[in-house]
């Protein structure tokens, strides 16, 4: 799922701000410069060793052609040369993650995408993702920070007030002394959701705002700017503080409009773990109270139970509606999307009628809701059209030698492989046996269980027999044809074998 977290936040995000998130994506290049004698060159050989021996260290996953590696590359050469002079000593290295005998590295740390950064911690044994600026100044401020302590010790009303911001979580630590096992497993937790929360620790509970303040500790208070504000806990277990920050710092129901206040816990909602209920509605129509006692009701009613609420508001939600197909005359309208991908929707819902479908859809009678371009009247171009709706019929249970492109009308890498699929698709034209198509991923619903798509384009040929490989040969006419005249032959052969490259 992490596909799509991330992917659905940045377009909600993104879109409601007015970033161009398509040109951003789609653009590339061909090659990347080299690096300068700063940036440390890693490899499957090498990487897991030298990492054991540092306590931090940032790596970054690219592959040669990528334009923003590219473009990266300078500024990351210009941030390493700084910190290499800073004490302690910030290392940032690189890994060729497009190299063959890199590919296990790549999966090892879910790349998803180049350029990827990666911050590891305490011998690789805490990974997290790099979430600074890219140019080498603000490269070299962001790992300064998180090179740093995570918490900071309060010693006075003005060491508080001065880390308690409006519109972010704080969570303080308050110890008898700062030492011990539940010392050293709150700065633990403090290295993981750094990136996500302030963190402070004291001997001074009296010092802390709002609650009991009779304690000296061990305990943990996090402050937030919703819900009740205040929350204490006192289990000292890594994982088990881990969960109540997280689950502590998403809200009830989460809000998305074009406020930038409300992004950062957008951002919590979706990387949470949860099933995610996005109920859409115009805020400014005179609807919105209505909808929000209802809607907050019912995620009062199921917290705790793996599923999140978001209420957004359309001006806002435009990334989100193209992520799923959706329409604004379908609103007001809730989406439910599961941790597998399967979604559900409810357009034109009433504030009466929310309560009733979302238990149906806990108790599994609602069906689930497929994005799907129409069904073309006609296809008779050499490359076929395939769609969410006709994918059944025409690729899985065709009977059919298929090798279909998922392609995005944005990707500058699918316009250029387009006229050499033409090509393969004249060369097959009388062959009855063999079709050659394409569907658009940004569209249409995919099966993930089936098509692995992490980029644009992925190929898959699905053989007469059954059998699903991926393509991952040279995008050239020949290597193309040549892939499915030994795949179409082996399938003839040897039956319906599952194949694996």
């Amino acid at each position: 799922m992490a596909i799509f977290k991330v992917s659905l936040c940045l377009l909600l995000i993104l879109a409601g701000s007015g970033f161009d998130f398509v040109s951003a994506a789609g653009s590339s290049s061909a090659e990347e410069s080299e690096s300068g004698e700063f940036v440390v060159t890693l490899d499957h050989s090498n990487l897991t060793d030298f990492v054991a021996k540092h306590k931090f260290i940032v790596v970054e996953f690219y592959a040669p052609w990528c334009g923003h590696c590219k473009k990266l590359a300078p500024e990351y050469e210009k941030a390493a040369s700084i910190l290499s002079k800073t004490d302690p000593q910030v290392i940032l290295a690189k890994v060729d993650a497009n190299e063959q005998n890199n590919k296990p590295l790549a999966s090892e740390y879910e790349i998803r995408g180049f350029p990827t950064l990666k911050i590891l911690r305490y011998g690789g044994s805490v990974v997290q993702e790099y979430k600074g600026p890219r140019d080498a100044d603000g490269i070299v401020s962001y790992l300064k920070k998180q090179s740093g302590p995570a918490s900071v010790e309060l010693k006075s009303p003005e060491d508080v007030t001065s880390i308690i911001e409006s519109n972010k979580i704080l969570v303080v630590g308050v110890f008898p002394e700062l030492s011990g096992e539940s010392f050293e497993n709150f700065t633990t937790l403090a290295d993981k959701l750094r990136d996500d929360c302030e963190f402070g620790h004291t001997i001074d509970s009296k010092l802390l705002p709002h609650g009991d303040i009779s304690s000296g500790g061990p305990f943990v208070r996090l402050f937030k700017p919703f819900d009740e504000l205040v929350v204490n806990f006192q289990e000292f277990d890594v994982d088990a503080l881990v969960k109540f920050v997280e689950e502590t710092s998403i809200p009830t129901l989460t809000l998305f409009d074009k406020d930038p206040k409300h992004h950062p816990f957008v951002i919590k909602y979706f990387n949470s773990p949860n099933a995610k209920a996005m109920l859409f509605l115009n805020f400014t129509n005179g609807q919105f109270d209505a909808f929000e006692s209802k809607y907050r009701d019912v995620a009062l009613q199921y917290k705790g139970q793996g599923l999140s609420f978001l209420m957004g508001d359309v001006e806002a939600s435009q990334g989100a509606f193209q992520y799923f197909g959706i329409k604004e005359d379908q609103v007001p309208l809730i989406i439910i999307q599961k941790t597998d991908g399967e979604k559900y929707l409810k357009p034109n819902v009433a504030p009466d009628h929310i309560e009733s479908w979302v238990k149906d859809f806990k108790d599994g009678i609602v069906q689930p809701y497929k994005k799907s371009e129409p069904v073309p009247d006609i296809n008779d171009e050499p490359v076929k059209v395939v769609v969410a709706d006709s994918l059944q019929e025409m690729v899985l249970s065709s009977g059919k030698n298929v090798l279909l492109e998922f392609y995005a009308p944005w990707c500058g890498h699918c316009k250029k492989l387009a006229p050499i699929l033409d090509e393969v698709a004249v060369s097959f034209e009388k062959d009855p046996d063999v079709i050659i198509a394409k569907i658009d991923a940004t569209a249409n619903d995919i099966p993930r269980e089936t098509f692995d798509v992490k980029g644009y384009p992925t190929l898959y040929f699905k053989s007469s027999g059954g059998n699903i490989v991926l393509y991952d040969g040279d995008r050239t006419k020949e290597d193309m044809i040549d892939f499915i005249q030994k795949h179409r032959a082996t399938v003839a052969k040897q039956g319906t074998r599952k194949e694996e490259l």
